[in-house]
């Protein structure tokens, strides 16, 4: 008797395919032709009815978002005469934009892109030595817009996570009235 490391091969069968899509007809009206339903487009970044898609930035395009609109605003800002109020009203509204805009896995980036953003635009204009004094007077502008992101960031967690937790909740059955 041969002794061989091969084990004895068995013809298999192929696994059954499990279709988890209703079919549908093409809308070319063709009854023959036949593809899966497709679901519709569900989530934050979906097209609704009609409309385009939103923006959704990665983390590292907040981040570059909020720095390059933060140094245009310090450069119009110095244009204009160092209007420091409307440079703060400039970084409420970029912080604002960063929070809408960045994706729901990357929501901790726009709280913390703001404050950078916001001293990488005095830099450009002030220079490394006054960006002290001007981010010391300029503190509550730089507050405001990082709890602007991160009020916004918050709400947008919760509305996601209460979504979810209703999406998983069983529907409520009514009993039959007695009678």
């Amino acid at each position: 008797m041969e002794h061989t490391t091969h084990t004895t091969h068995h013809t298999r069968r192929p696994p059954a395919v499990v279709r988890t899509r209703v079919p549908r007809p093409s809308p070319g009206g063709a009854a023959a032709r036949w593809h899966p339903r497709r679901r519709p487009a569900a989530g934050p970044g979906a097209r609704g009815p009609g409309g385009p898609r939103r923006p959704r930035l990665t983390g590292l395009g907040c981040g570059v978002l909020t720095t390059v609109g933060m140094v245009a605003a310090a450069w119009f800002c110095d244009l204009l005469g160092g209007a420091a109020t409307f440079y703060g009203v400039l970084s409420v509204l970029t912080s604002a934009a960063a929070a809408l805009w960045v994706r729901p896995a990357d929501l901790i980036c726009a709280p913390v892109a703001a404050p950078i953003a916001f001293a990488a635009g005095l830099v450009t204009t002030a220079g490394p030595v006054d960006t002290v004094t001007e981010l010391a007077l300029r503190a509550p502008w730089l507050f405001a817009g990082t709890l602007t992101a991160a009020v916004i960031v918050l709400l947008r967690k919760a509305h996601a996570l209460l979504r979810a937790r209703l999406r998983r909740r069983p529907p409520v059955r009514q009993s039959p009235p007695a009678g």
